[in-house]
């Protein structure tokens, strides 16, 4: 990780910082327009410069062409980005982190379920508690209990309890973060439910918050998740924690279980062999006889694991880790920016970058 210089802006700079938000889209033709449409709306009254970053994460209905013929009408700061084949949601948001220029990164899903509206009061808010993420809660969330609350509250807590980081809604895609800190995380599988989790490996948890924001109910489409993503989301959490507990220290995972195991049948071999060499009994048709040798043998493995982890891990932090790297699909013309400041304004707002230290 590289060093970054301390951040501690007390309020949200004027003009405000250049913002990009990121939307990735899977199956969402009918929300392409209205989509577009609420975000132009919801920034219109926004201070600095924007941009709008869609990923079309390999859907198979009309989104990726919407979404260019859309952004065409908008102008250069609405930039396309189109998957070959579906990726996931982490992926797609990856590749939409990896493309902005912003300062600041602003995340939603493309459902029109977030109000894009929220997003210039969660910036002024971060800077004026000097955060390094934002997340967005929903206080008053348009879904259904059964299938949607009940799961997401149940790993929502799971998640704060093993984690530390104490969220109340992991699932709210709606977040805002510097993009110095967002940019050191890497995504990878499912992992974006958990990205304040990542983030507090960058950053002090102390600078991660949260604020309630709006949440309106599906209009078009159907959600891609169910309650059978509460299992996904248990497995991910048990990866999330060995990378939280264990990331610089793998052999020390590893080596405690191997060490248990093998305390367990080095005990039990060692009842047995009282039992045979001094008390004179058999003990070849005992059960605990080969219970102890595979004991014996699942503690070396995990002993010889461990070391090997150990070394991949000083591998990994030798080496210098390259971007995700996709091929991008983007509307004629250089991206630009929606309400670009004039020449002289952005060597002034350069000169107050610089004076800040971000």
């Amino acid at each position: 990780m590289t060093d970054r210089p301390l951040l501690s802006s007390a309020a949200s700079p004027a003009p405000g910082p250049s913002l990009s938000i990121v939307i990735p889209m899977y199956r969402e033709q009918d929300n392409v327009a209205p989509m577009l449409a609420r975000v132009h709306e919801g920034l219109a009254a926004y201070a600095g410069p924007w941009e709008l970053i869609c990923v079309d994460d390999g859907s198979q209905d009309e989104t990726g062409r919407r979404l260019i013929a859309e952004g065409e009408k908008y102008g250069p700061h609405v930039r396309v980005i189109r998957f070959a084949r579906n990726h996931g949601q982490t992926t797609a948001m990856q590749a939409g982190i990896d493309a902005a220029r912003g300062e600041v990164i602003a995340t939603l899903d493309g459902d029109l379920q977030n109000d894009p509206a929220d997003i210039p009061q969660m910036i002024t808010e971060m800077y004026a508690r000097d955060l390094d993420l934002l997340a967005g809660y929903r206080a008053n969330r348009q879904d259904a209990w059964l299938s949607r609350k009940l799961p997401s509250k149940l790993a929502n807590r799971l998640i704060a309890k093993v984690t530390g980081v104490n969220i109340r809604d992991y699932g709210c895609s709606l977040k805002i973060y510097r993009a110095q800190v967002i940019k050191e995380v890497r995504l990878y599988g499912e992992m974006h439910r958990f990205i304040p989790v990542w983030a507090a490996m960058v950053t002090s948890p102390a600078r991660i918050g949260e604020t309630a924001v709006s949440h309106n109910a599906r209009q078009f489409g159907e959600s891609k998740y169910g309650i059978s993503r509460t299992f996904r989301v248990i497995l991910d959490l048990l990866t999330v924690f060995f990378f939280l507990r264990f990331r610089a220290r793998p052999g020390h995972f590893f080596g405690s279980i191997g060490l248990v195991f093998g305390t367990v049948g080095g005990i039990a071999m060692s009842y047995l062999a009282v039992l045979k060499f001094i008390l004179g009994q058999s003990i070849g048709n005992r059960p605990l006889f080969l219970t102890a040798i595979l004991l014996l043998v699942f503690s070396i493995q995990f002993l010889t694991t461990g070391v090997l982890a150990e070394m991949l891990t000083r591998i990994f932090y030798h080496r210098q880790e390259g971007p995700l790297t996709i091929t991008a699909a983007m509307p004629s013309g250089p991206p630009g920016w929606q309400h670009a400041i004039t020449e002289p304004d952005a060597q002034a707002h350069a000169g107050e970058v610089a004076s800040r230290g971000v």
